[in-house]
């Protein structure tokens, strides 16, 4: 008879303990309340437990229990049963005695499992009866948690984020592209998908469910989001597996039932929607879309939660339970250094610069690059490309594309960006300021950045921002924009450097200061302006007998190098500059774990100007603010002391930087860019290859 029950089980088996008890610890549980003399139905998920008080539950006067179950349920008593191994021989009833009931598999029928409760008096004698139908069902939302292109299951830290190479966390893309270049808009604009092609931009997020064809009735499930995390994501839901395809070849048709398969599940608008219940073992695919960048008012994290909500009585809402979450992280805007390689570079065609284009167009060409010229009728005289854009990217386990931040100065070039550069698979992001906070120090010629580095053993491996501002203790000084600086430092992964760069006209970390790559040490060289390297060189050229050669030969400017070294104003401005600068030096030695061999000084000379509050601005063509393409340098023509047929700070240049095997092309840029305060790396930008580091490997 033993063996007969063990081969056909029945409802009215003993429940058995667990070999493996589950505890609170390892186990989701919900407080679940028996009625007496009722037949209950609930739904109970796979890998949570259902946690009832009996002694609340028990009617007056009850002294024992006993429990029994259908094989598919597990069942457990807390303090534990004493009555061998069977939980059907009434147990003594105390006011802390806990049943734990689970489930291990999906039903494939609703309410196919049984559970009964019963109650006895002091002698034993039956008080009550509390009996459940169960259902079980598994259900996990999930995405990508390991950042590996792929959408596991049930990753364990879907619900959280760790940085590092061993962390976890999805990754989510802020949708700033458009996939339209007649119209175009900003696809973060648009609340509802278009082209097959916005699909690789999002996220993917799938629903995975297993159980019967139907839940029971009243139940259902549900996809919701905070308000707070309303602003910064929305879900789309696909839904055209099983769907037939329309016959119809008319566009607006075709796109009309091409948005209805991806309908707009979650928004600002709409914080939960119920989804479906597929039945049996299924996936339903959501693609989740960021919204906006981390800034000062959002860390960059959102979650996204799925319900099971359970019927009440009539009138009553549902109420949930059982929630599970995903956690995603919005991509950080990265900014490239001069090291990585370059892909396409950008200057402004203007009626005065001929021979600056001519210059770049040859330096492009034989470095194998492409150049983009923007054309007067979109630049309307504006040159100044670096000052308007700076060129980033945005990266995730599945998509990565370039985007460029639009500068608040918002010049003659400033349709460009939005014009021109936006598009498919190339973002678009900005910050607006009050129009009176905007300052020179807005252009993004003051936004650089560093190549790799590691300070006092932390790693900076996608380098760090270089900002300029006023002195610390200046009262009135010129700033960058605070919401371009609370941009930057909340992207987190290049944490920024503020420099001094007020003491310029201009105003901008260019004019004093670049990168470029070397074979050795670092793997690049800073490079600053230094009035004393100048003066050196032309105290050199004096002591041999070069006294009378020409700055600016033919030039209304031309200045012979004793009267250079003759003019004691300008000797105290460069002292004074000198100063400004070396402060910036030692800031940066700091903060970039430089050694003076990192550092090349170059031979430029700067003038102080009285009627702009004694700021200063290059004295000759600023041969630090070049363009760097790979070991090709394009740098400002400095039109120096002419000796022996050759310019001496140009020779001078050579022997510093060819040693490093870079190649020094000098292009004039004196008339069309030099002399409106601005030179070679101003009128030009560069978009470069990303890192191949993954930014999420970062140890923060």
């Amino acid at each position: 008879m033993e063996q007969q029950q063990k081969q056909r089980p029945g409802p009215a088996d003993l429940p058995r303990r667990n070999k493996v008890p589950r505890t609170e610890a390892n186990m989701d549980q919900r407080t679940y309340r028996l009625y007496v003399n009722t037949t209950q139905s609930l739904v109970c998920v796979v890998g949570t437990e259902l946690r009832v008080s009996l002694n609340k539950c028990s009617p007056i006067g009850s002294k024992f229990f006993s429990v029994k179950c259908t094989p598919t349920v597990q069942c457990r008593i807390v303090p534990a049963a004493v009555a061998g191994d069977s939980l059907f021989s009434p147990q003594t009833l105390t006011r802390n005695s806990v049943l734990f009931i689970s489930m291990d598999a999906a039903s494939k029928l609703p309410n196919e499992s049984k559970l009964s409760v019963k109650f006895y008096g002091s002698k034993k004698e039956a008080l009550g009866n509390a009996v459940l139908h169960l259902t079980a069902v598994e259900i996990s939302l999930d995405v990508d948690a390991d950042r590996d292109g792929i959408v596991e299951k049930n990753n364990p830290n879907k619900a959280s984020w760790k940085w590092g190479p061993n962390g976890h966390g999805a990754v989510l893309l802020v949708n700033c592209d458009s996939e339209s270049y007649y119209k175009k808009t900003v696809d973060t604009e648009k609340e509802e998908i278009s082209k097959v092609s916005d699909l690789k931009d999002m996220s993917g997020m799938i629903l995975r469910t297993s159980g019967p064809a139907q839940l029971p009735e009243g139940y259902k499930l549900s996809l919701h989001i905070t308000q707070t995390d309303a602003e910064s994501v929305r879900v789309f839901r696909n839904r055209k597996s099983g769907k037939q395809q329309a016959s119809s070849t008319l566009k607006n048709m075709l796109l009309k039932l091409f948005m209805q398969d991806y309908p707009l599940v979650l928004n600002k608008k709409q914080l939960a929607a119920e989804v479906p219940y597929l039945g049996g073992n299924s996936e339903l695919e959501f693609f989740v879309e960021g919204l906006r960048f981390p800034d000062k008012d959002f860390e960059g994290l959102v979650t996204i939660s799925l319900s099971l909500l359970e019927p009440s009585a009539q009138d009553f809402p549902e109420t949930p339970i059982f929630t599970d979450k995903v956690v995603f992280r919005v991509a950080p805007w990265i900014m490239t250094p001069n090291t990585l390689k370059p892909v396409e570079v950008f200057v402004c065609s203007t009626s005065d610069n001929y021979e600056f284009l001519k210059g770049m167009r040859n330096l492009v060409q034989s470095s194998g690059y492409k150049l983009k010229i923007c054309h007067e009728y979109m630049n309307r005289g504006d040159r100044w490309m670096q000052d308007e854009i700076e060129f980033g990217y945005i990266d995730s386990p599945h998509q990565r594309f370039p985007v460029v931040l639009d500068s608040p100065r918002d010049g003659k070039l400033q349709e460009f960006p939005y014009e021109v550069l936006l598009g498919p698979d190339f973002g678009y992001v900005t910050r607006y300021a009050q129009a009176e906070e905007v300052s020179s120090l807005d252009s993004f010629g003051n936004l650089e950045v560093s190549p790799p580095v590691t300070v006092k053993g932390k790693n900076y491996p996608l380098g760090r921002i270089i900002i300029g501002v006023a002195f610390p203790t200046t009262a009135n000084g010129r700033n960058m924009t605070k919401v371009v600086q609370d941009f930057l430092w909340a992207q987190k992964v290049q944490e920024p450097i503020a420099l001094y760069s007020d003491w310029l006209v201009v105003g901008h970390v260019d004019e004093f200061m670049t990168f470029v790559p070397a074979p050795d040490r670092k793997g690049f060289r800073l490079l600053l302006a230094s009035p004393d390297a100048a003066y050196k060189v032309f105290t050199n050229l004096q002591n041999n007998g070069h006294g009378k050669a020409k700055l600016f030969q033919g030039k209304d400017e031309e200045k012979s190098v004793n009267e250079i070294l003759s003019n004691e104003e300008l000797r105290a401005e460069n002292v004074y500059v000198q100063s400004c600068i070396d402060w910036n030096r030692d800031v940066l030695k700091k903060e970039l774990g430089l050694d003076e061999d990192d550092i090349i000084d170059l031979p430029v000379l700067f003038k102080v100007i009285a009627e702009e509050d004694n700021r200063a601005v290059a004295y000759y063509p600023d041969m630090v603010n070049m363009i760097v393409l790979g070991t090709n340098l394009g740098i400002p023509k400095p039109f120096g002391p002419q000796v022996n047929g050759s310019c001496a700070l140009e020779t001078e240049m050579h022997s510093l930087l060819e040693p490093l095997g870079l190649n020094c092309t000098f292009i004039d840029d004196f008339a069309s860019y030099h002399k409106l305060l601005g030179e070679v790396h101003c009128g030009s930008n560069v978009l470069r290859e990303p890192f191949a580091f993954k930014w999420w490997n970062l140890e923060l």
